[in-house]
């Protein structure tokens, strides 16, 4: 199954989601207006936005996701990993690693990563 897209209002949105869940649409509302500064109808357009494109559902006024936070970040990564570095894994690591300064904890987390097959 493809994931859906979340664009990144949504992700911030889904983040709150994620953390609370389940939760009413009108607790999510008051959360994504002091979190987001969203009104009331930009949280229920984005909750059936993306009850329309299956990331949630939202029965008899509770909100619960269909997509994990993980599933939403896979998805994310696959397609920058197409669209920027034509799938290759060692050119992403290699900018990643070009971009910031690696401590020796996070060189040997990514080597036991890899050594594990990514598990």
């Amino acid at each position: 199954m493809n994931t859906p897209k979340i664009f990144e209002s949504e992700y911030r949105f889904c983040l709150i989601l994620w953390e609370n869940e389940p939760i009413s649409s009108r607790e999510l509302s008051e959360l994504c207006k002091e979190k987001l500064g969203w009104s009331k109808t930009t949280t229920y357009t984005v909750i059936k936005r993306l009850s329309d494109r299956g990331v949630l559902k939202n029965e008899n006024t509770v909100v619960t996701s269909l997509i994990s936070k993980d599933e939403a970040q896979v998805s994310e990564i696959d397609e920058l990993m197409e669209k920027k570095f034509e799938g290759s894994i060692p050119a992403f690591i290699a900018a990643f690693a070009k971009s910031r300064r690696l401590s020796e904890k996070d060189i040997e987390d990514i080597t036991e990563i890899i050594e594990r097959g990514g598990k």
